[in-house]
Formats: C-alpha cells, structure tokens, sequence
C-alpha cells in the first residue's frame, strides 16, 4: 500500500519538526499532483495508524490535489487538465501538452499553542 509508506514519511518529517515547535500535532496539510496522487480515505485512515503513539495522534490531514496544467498546441489556452474529457475547452481539440505533475509534498504542519 503507497499510503501507508507515504503516511510513516509524513509522521517521520513532522517528529523531526517537533523539537523546534513543540508540542503536540492538530494539523498536516500535504498536496500532490493527479499522477503523484494518493487515495484520500487510503491516505487518512494509514497516516491515523502511523500517528498512533505519536505526537501527531488525534492530529487532522488535509490532502490537497494540484490539477495537471496543459496548453493547447493549436489554440495556446492554458488550462488545467481533465483526465476525464482530455482536450482542450476553449477549442475542443486534443492536441495539447502537458505540463509537469506537482509532487508529493508536506505543506504546513500546525502545532498545539503552549500556554
């Protein structure tokens, strides 16, 4: 399961973030592109197993999904590719190329406010 390999990374970066904030972990925000992308209920129910024991138990993932961009060869509209209904929307042809996919990446991490 590539979730689950995924979500011991994520756990792993934040621990190692811990130190610096302290604290315990309410929220991970991670983004990826649609060919780097993970299942969301695959990646919330194995990133809720690392965190067990953890500082980031109980903590809250947020996945966002960056859209493939494309640009038409013919028209020049740029546009964020549909996997979907693949041309482009300005002209509806299919000839267009595609730009690179947004990685897989840990975006924000929020931690509990000391008092």
């Amino acid at each position: 399961m590539h979730e689950a390999a995924v979500a011991e990374n994520i756990i792993d970066a934040v621990i190692a973030q811990a130190p610096k904030k302290g604290g315990r972990v309410i929220r991970v925000v991670i983004s990826c592109g649609q060919m780097n992308a993970v299942n969301d209920e695959a990646m919330e129910f194995a990133f809720d197993a690392a965190a067990e024991g953890t500082i980031c138990k109980g903590a809250k993932l947020k996945i966002k999904h960056i859209p493939l961009k494309a640009k038409c060869k013919l028209c020049g509209k740029k546009f964020n590719y549909d996997l979907y209904d693949p041309c482009c929307p300005k002209c509806a042809k299919s000839d267009f190329e595609i730009g690179e996919d947004a990685p897989l990446l840990l975006e924000e991490i929020e931690f509990e406010e000391k008092r």
